[in-house]
């Protein structure tokens, strides 16, 4: 599902805090693996996600998903491909939004859009059922924004965004670092719930070897 070639990423390039953070990276991941990549600050985790997903140019190498070399696809590009929760809670959503639009933005990723209504009927009906999954009481709340959601609260729904067109590649970018160890440890089970009903391929990123 995933082949990285020899991927290479030095910043500062040719200056005196010149860098060289991944250096000539291989990696293959099958059709529903789960891989956790653990290290300390600086290893270049985060990084290699940043590779993947788009958001730094490859200095050299490949990235094949699915059988087809996105190494020069824009981010918005592999976005359609690729779902990812960040460390930060307020990244990756919208928080003067609804937790209703923002999963129908969601939900149209990589999708044509028009003029007509952001969110119909039915997709209400369908996000609620989604967020009743959650056993977070948030069902009833669906008109509440994002950004009054506590952060175990935001990165479930975020979690939920990430999955809803169910991405060929999910990315877990320390996902519940900033979160407090019982919403943690919540966090984590919904991840794993969602991974394992879903079949995705996935990779965590991650310092904390009892999260691993």
């Amino acid at each position: 599902m995933l082949k990285l070639q020899k991927i290479s990423k030095t910043f500062n390039l040719g200056t005196v805090n010149e860098k060289k953070v991944l250096h000539e990276i291989n990696l293959e991941l099958e059709d529903g693996d789960f891989v956790t990549i653990i290290g300390g600050n600086g290893a270049g985790k985060s990084t290699l996600l940043n590779m993947i997903s788009g958001l730094y140019p490859l200095d050299c190498g490949i990235i094949t998903l699915d059988g087809e070399n996105i190494s020069l696809q824009p981010e918005h590009q592999r976005a359609k491909k690729i779902g990812r929760l960040f460390q930060d809670p307020m990244l990756g959503t919208a928080g003067d939004m609804q937790i209703l639009e923002n999963l129908a933005l969601a939900n149209r990723r990589g999708k044509r859009r028009g003029l007509s209504w952001g969110v119909t009927k039915e997709e209400k009906e369908q996000y609620r059922e989604l967020v009743k999954s959650l056993n977070l009481g948030l069902e009833d709340r669906l008109t509440t924004k994002m950004g009054l959601l506590s952060g175990g609260q935001r990165q479930a729904i975020t979690l939920l965004m990430a999955t809803l067109q169910k991405p060929k590649l999910l990315l877990l970018d320390e996902h519940t670092a900033a979160l407090d160890p019982a919403t943690s440890a919540k966090v984590l089970k919904l991840t794993n719930e969602i991974i394992t009903k879903q079949h995705l391929t996935a990779m965590m990123v991650t310092h904390n070897m009892r999260d691993a």
